[in-house]
């Protein structure tokens, strides 16, 4: 186990805190994404990192906290939105036709929020580590009014995208050609992010 190991010839190695840290949250991660805030359980966490559930509870406090790490962990890569507000339509279909083809690995962030949200508290958290993380990024990205709920449209669409076409595959989507969807998406993308007319809106 990590924090018991032994060297050779020197007795009792002293813990890698920071090792055995980032072996907790990669067990975390893949325990949530796999069962959802409601199935994954802190002594499987534990046992998948090499610790006892004391030490879990030790770095992280509680299930709670470990689930918020867990999230943050998974939604701060941009693996699908661009960072160019020049290309960001362009750029983020491209992204979400090539990460939901049938061929893709999932897309980890959206498994953990399909089957955690269901938890009222869980809910919560992955509401702020979206803004946190992709929300607030995405709105910095564009101009105009209503930016925030546009950002919001533009992840829906992504979600749901996502959801239609690798988890439910619906026999369309999930057959459509990479490019075309890409196409697709672009003019749906463009419509949201670009900023309303003058007089237009609320």
């Amino acid at each position: 186990m990590v924090e018991d190991s032994r060297g050779p010839a020197d007795g009792p190695r002293r813990r890698d805190a920071g090792a055995t840290r980032e072996a907790i949250l990669i067990s975390a991660v893949e325990a949530f994404t796999r069962a959802g805030y409601d199935g994954a359980g802190v002594r499987e966490v534990a046992g998948n990192a090499g610790v006892t559930a004391m030490l879990v509870n030790r770095y992280f406090g509680s299930k709670e906290q470990l689930f918020a790490e867990a999230v943050d962990r998974s939604f701060a890569p941009r693996t699908v939105v661009g960072d160019d507000p020049d290309a960001l339509s362009e750029q983020t279909a491209n992204a979400v036709a090539r990460r939901t083809a049938p061929y893709a690995d999932d897309l980890d962030p959206f498994l953990l929020m399909l089957r955690s949200a269901a938890n009222p508290r869980a809910a919560e958290i992955i509401r702020a580590g979206i803004e946190r993380h992709v929300g607030r990024h995405l709105t910095g990205l564009l101009s105009g009014t209503d930016a925030a709920a546009r950002a919001e449209l533009l992840l829906s669409l992504i979600a749901g995208v996502w959801l239609m076409r690798k988890v439910v595959a619906t026999p369309a989507l999930a057959g459509m050609d990479e490019e075309a969807l890409a196409v697709r998406l672009r003019e749906l993308m463009r419509m949201l992010a670009d900023p309303p007319p003058d007089g237009a809106g609320p």
